[in-house]
């Protein structure tokens, strides 16, 4: 794959599919991990603290929203403000939603989008059994967000971009949905060089959140493409024994 992504048509719907379904399980189960399918590191405490969290995060979110898919902690790296609107991308279970909605406090206000009713049905239901009143749950394709021109003060999101079948389009869309001077700040897998085409066309992999993820090159040029600046991707750790994947922290800004 190029700078200049451009997925084919039916290869994309595949693949969405194929994730659709395999996070669907997931959300069902509540077993499954983003990189791992040991179902039971999923729900293991542990794996979140080394990504990031803390004690008081597990204590504060809904129990059942902690689904172990994420690979590091985009709330703590995006130095959210009372009173801003946050969107996560991907929100899955609604984890990082409600952390989100703790910073922002009660004049702020998190979405969630996801394309996977169970993750969607799921959400909600945590939400409902907390307190969390100013966390909503949007149905949708984070290649098409559900969300109006410049209405939300920052992105978070984890582990989800390297789903995405068109990176391009994702982070296009979030930078419509920006507000002037609107930041990103997103947790995801990277590769540090061009995997090999079995990896990428492993639908397995994929899900994996390896088998799609972009070189730093690519979100690089992409970010700056869109319109983006102070773009900066910042290795965290390595990810894998045997592929060129690691974590890392995405940022950038959108000019005021």
């Amino acid at each position: 794959m190029t700078t200049n992504e451009s997925p084919d048509d039916d290869a994309t719907t595949d693949q969405r599919t194929h994730v659709r379904e395999t996070y669907g399980d997931i959300a069902a189960t509540g077993d499954g991990c983003c990189g791992n399918s040991d179902a039971e590191i999923a729900a293991d405490p542990d794996r979140t603290l080394s990504l990031g969290y803390d004690a008081d995060d597990l204590e504060e979110a809904p129990d059942e929203s902690n689904l172990g898919l994420g690979c590091g902690n985009p709330v703590a790296i995006s130095n959210l403000e009372p009173g801003e609107t946050v969107l996560d991308l991907g929100s899955g279970g609604g984890f990082d939603c409600f952390l989100a909605a703790r910073e922002v406090g009660p004049d702020g206000r998190v979405i969630g989008v996801d394309m996977t009713p169970e993750m969607l049905e799921r959400a909600r239901e945590n939400a409902a059994d907390s307190d969390h009143e100013t966390v909503e749950f949007r149905l949708g394709e984070i290649e098409h967000l559900p969300v109006a021109d410049a209405a939300v003060d920052t992105i978070i999101s984890n582990c989800v971009v390297n789903l995405s079948p068109d990176k391009r389009r994702v982070l296009a869309e979030a930078y419509r949905v920006l507000r002037p001077g609107g930041t990103l700040a997103i947790s995801d897998l990277v590769a540090t060089e061009p995997l090999p085409d079995e990896i990428r066309d492993d639908p397995d992999a994929v899900d994996a959140c390896v088998g799609g993820a972009a070189t730093i090159d690519q979100l690089e040029v992409w970010l700056a493409d869109v319109g983006f600046t102070d773009g900066s991707i910042t290795v965290e750790g390595e990810w894998t024994d045997d592929l060129p994947i690691v974590s890392a922290r995405i940022e950038a800004k959108k000019p005021t």
